[in-house]
């Protein structure tokens, strides 16, 4: 239960920082490339990076840090931090296979859900 609770304290911050971030970038920025979308996918990769090895691997902090700052705070910023550090994992651990299927996989699959998923509900409402 306090888990949960440490995720969805993080995954508040997280949805906050995102849609402040995005409106901010997006007040300065008018052209047709999703800026303030991708800036926070680039942040959020870079974060996820750098927590990772500072909670995991150098301070050994308590696994409620990475409850708070990755799966939630991060978690709710931007999934795509994520799918960024368990495709780096299966690369550094040798699986390139397994690596590029999940990255090509991911992102052809998930257009085209995401895209499917548009064309069926503009049918049916």
């Amino acid at each position: 239960m306090k888990q949960m609770l440490f995720i969805a304290l993080g995954g508040a911050g997280g949805a906050l920082c995102r849609y402040g971030l995005v409106n901010l970038i997006n007040q300065f920025y008018h052209g047709k490339f999703p800026l303030g979308t991708f800036s926070v996918n680039v942040i959020g990769s870079f974060l996820i990076g750098v927590m990772y090895v500072l909670i995991a691997e150098r301070l050994s902090l308590s696994p409620d840090w990475r409850s708070i700052l990755i799966v939630g705070f991060l978690g709710a910023f931007t999934t795509f931090s994520t799918f960024s550090l368990e495709a780096i994992t299966l690369l550094e651990h040798g699986q390139l296979g397994n690596a590029f299927l999940y990255i090509i996989s991911s992102l052809v699959v998930c257009l085209l859900m995401a895209w499917l998923a548009m064309i069926l509900t503009r049918l049916v409402f």
